[in-house]
């Protein structure tokens, strides 16, 4: 495994990092017994920082994390959480939005007794846009507020925002500091425009953390979720990839996580799924060098929905 630095934490985390929301059951049913053994390949393997929110399927995800980080030693990995985001019984995208302080509190307390430790390495307010972006001024104001405190008090140690907006980002690191920015889907094969934050992260000491080089299973052979706005006609486009990918002896996941991970302005790229071989199999082609030629090509296949602005229902 490689590693790079993290902003000005001073921590050095695996280019390949495991994003626990598979383990809620976000893209599909989970097999517990599997899900465990992933967390644990994913440790022996390499991999030194997981991430996870008590909205993955209802605290699921961080129960089962919790169930496998038990039966491993502290030390081996960093851990992150995120308050704000809660999810409400039924169908996936039922939340609730609360970033006071109380709430904060309460809601790391109860994640911490989930994961079976007393304290985390981060801490993100979550998904502050929603609901219109009335949020934003709260998360932001007492919100952070609260995130300084935790980290005053030694149960977090360094605090950060996950949201997936450009423009809104451009605007978050404009007004306030903070030491971690999470994002999703915006580091991959078809959107590059993480890379728009770099400038202003180094210069301010941010750790940039890319989520989902599969855009949340769009960039698969077997494809998203039914949740994920995609339309028939755009899944045709990945077909075409995937197709293409297999002719040149490869497959779109390997080109995936190759290109996510390269990028050295980009300290780590989470990857999720409760398969310990698919995990296994994102580490082994994270060490894969990729192919700039190949990544080309496909990146022309991909290009009706390159930098796409996907609607993950911010306005509900």
């Amino acid at each position: 495994m490689k590693y790079r630095q993290l902003g000005s934490t001073g921590l050095d985390v695996s280019i390949l990092s495991y994003g626990a929301s598979a383990l809620g059951g976000v893209f599909g049913d989970v097999n517990e017994e599997d899900g465990i053994q992933a967390v644990h390949d994913a440790l022996d393997l390499g991999i030194n920082y997981i991430d996870v929110s008590p909205a993955y399927g209802d605290t699921q995800a961080e129960t089962v994390l919790g169930k496998a980080l038990r039966q491993r030693q502290r030390d081996e990995f960093y851990l992150s959480t995120k308050a704000g985001k809660f999810c409400t019984p039924g169908a996936y995208g039922g939340h609730v939005f609360n970033y006071s302080e109380s709430a904060i509190r309460q809601s790391l307390d109860e994640s911490l007794q989930r994961l079976g430790t007393d304290y985390v390495d981060a801490l993100y307010l979550h998904d502050i846009e929603y609901e219109g972006r009335s949020h934003v001024e709260h998360a932001l104001g007492e919100g952070l507020s609260t995130l300084q405190a935790l980290k005053q008090e030694g149960k977090i140690r360094f605090y950060g925002i996950s949201t997936y907006p450009m423009d809104l980002w451009k605007t978050v690191m404009d007004r306030v500091d903070f030491d971690i920015a999470m994002t999703h889907s915006h580091y991959c094969l078809s959107d590059t425009l993480l890379l728009d934050l770099a400038e202003v992260s180094e210069a301010k000491g941010i750790g940039l953390v890319n989520s989902s080089p599969f855009l949340m299973g769009v960039l698969t052979a077997r494809g998203p979720a039914d949740w994920f706005p995609i339309s028939e006609e755009d899944k045709l486009v990945v077909k075409e990839a995937v197709a293409f990918c297999l002719e040149q002896g490869t497959t779109l996941e390997a080109l995936a996580v190759q290109f996510s991970v390269a990028d050295e302005r980009i300290p780590t790229t989470l990857t999720s799924s409760s398969n310990p071989d698919r995990i296994k199999q994102s580490i082994a082609n994270a060490l894969i060098a990729p192919d700039p030629g190949l990544i080309e090509r496909v990146q022309t296949m991909l290009a009706p929905i390159y930098n796409r602005d996907w609607n993950f229902g911010e306005t509900c």
